[in-house]
């Protein structure tokens, strides 16, 4: 059994340049606008293992990271700069996951308003 190993940070690079590459000219502008250097960020429990999860995003309070163990991008609300509050694991390209955004800017409707939170029930 091999075991499991986060993406190293050249392998990160070489996925988002294949997402880029397949970007639409509107994806390509709001990407060049919020894009980060990557870093890590924590997200507790499941980012532990990996010493986080690479953040190449941000917009807002939201930051969109790969989630290497599922292989795939995420966006995530965050409270503190470089913590992931909340956990996903979508199997999204780059390019989709940017989409996401775009459509959010454009529309005004977000999935990511859609999170329930127990905690904030009742205020």
């Amino acid at each position: 059994m091999v075991e499991w190993q986060p993406i190293s940070e050249p392998e990160l690079r070489a996925r988002i340049s294949q997402g880029r590459a397949r970007m639409t000219p509107p994806q390509l502008r709001l990407w060049e606008a919020i894009r980060i250097e990557p870093e890590k960020w924590q997200q507790r429990p499941y980012g532990d293992q990996g010493k986080g999860f690479w953040a190449v995003a941000l917009i807002g309070r939201t930051v969109l990271w790969y989630n290497d163990i599922e292989n795939g991008f995420n966006r995530s609300r965050f409270t503190t700069y470089g913590t992931i509050d909340d956990y996903w694991c979508n199997l999204d390209e780059l390019e989709v996951a940017v989409q996401y955004v775009l459509n959010a800017l454009q529309h005004g409707s977000d999935l990511m308003r859609l999170h329930w939170n127990p905690a904030k029930v009742g205020r």
